[in-house]
């Protein structure tokens, strides 16, 4: 996938291998910083000094403008991310002082990039701008990463950092809105953070986490109303099924969402 910023995100699958930059494919000209997360260890080496062991999850920064060998002992999936060397370099000056970044993947911000990682590969950016908004939280959320292991000091991106975290969230409530204990502690606990950072989050975005939670659960509902997803013979069961618990607040909030009430939408589906 190729994204604004000249960034391109991608997955695979690999079988036992040894593979090789080597000096003649150095004159293809690439010189981007490839960023790879691994599912199993592995083994780099850089300009041919002695192969590091990698472990499954950390995520490796490598300069393609080097020669480098890579060995998977077993089969393996990985995410990878070519990034502009330019690019990266002006977040993180100190990039170019070493040729292999390896970067822990139990730290905070690497379980960040990775889930960020996971999220676009799952639903690409749907339009041109969106993909420039991806494309600059993956470089913040790599600059960020990499200031630990390079010594870079990064300035001025944390509203980047926070888009990211907030469309982690997002998709953690989306994923769980048929649950109904559905709530605010259990969010952040899951991501890390503090409840009270959550609700800023939101507030930034022009909302409140009960609000998205609601409307969200509405616009499932309104799915499922119209046929999208498991059929559910009565509206109690598609509102039980969207999270509602309070059938009454349930038809109230519908109504004002969408200025009809579950009965027609469901009557109009019927007759399409």
């Amino acid at each position: 996938m190729s994204l604004p910023g000249a960034l391109t995100i991608g997955h695979g699958h690999f079988s036992p291998m040894h593979g090789a930059r080597t000096r003649r494919l150095l004159q293809d000209g690439r010189d981007h910083f490839l960023l790879t997360i691994h599912s199993e260890d592995h083994d780099v080496a850089v300009d041919g000094k002695p192969p590091l062991q990698i472990k499954a999850g950390d995520i490796t920064v490598v300069d393609e403008g080097r020669c480098y060998d890579l060995w998977f002992g077993r089969p393996l999936a990985a995410h990878a991310i070519a990034l502009d060397r330019r690019r990266l370099a002006a977040l993180v000056p100190r990039l170019d002082m070493a040729a292999l970044h390896v970067l822990p993947g139990a730290s905070g911000m690497s379980k960040l990039l990775k889930s960020y990682v996971e999220t676009v590969l799952q639903g690409p950016p749907p339009s041109h701008k969106a993909g420039e908004l991806v494309s600059r939280h993956i470089y913040d959320l790599a600059a960020y990463s990499l200031q630990e292991c390079a010594g870079g000091r990064v300035e001025g991106h944390e509203r980047g950092i926070a888009a990211a975290r907030l469309k982690l969230i997002q998709r953690d409530i989306l994923e769980r809105l048929s649950d109904h204990a559905l709530a605010i502690d259990a969010v952040a606990q899951r991501q890390g953070v503090t409840p009270r950072y959550v609700q800023r989050l939101f507030a930034t975005a022009g909302t409140t986490f009960s609000d998205f939670v609601r409307d969200s659960r509405l616009d499932l509902a309104f799915q499922l109303l119209q046929g999208d997803g498991p059929a559910l013979d009565t509206v109690t069961a598609v509102a039980i099924h969207a999270g509602f618990s309070d059938i009454s607040s349930f038809n109230r909030a519908f109504r004002r969402r969408f200025d009809a009430t579950p009965s027609d939408v469901r009557a109009a589906a019927l007759t399409r």
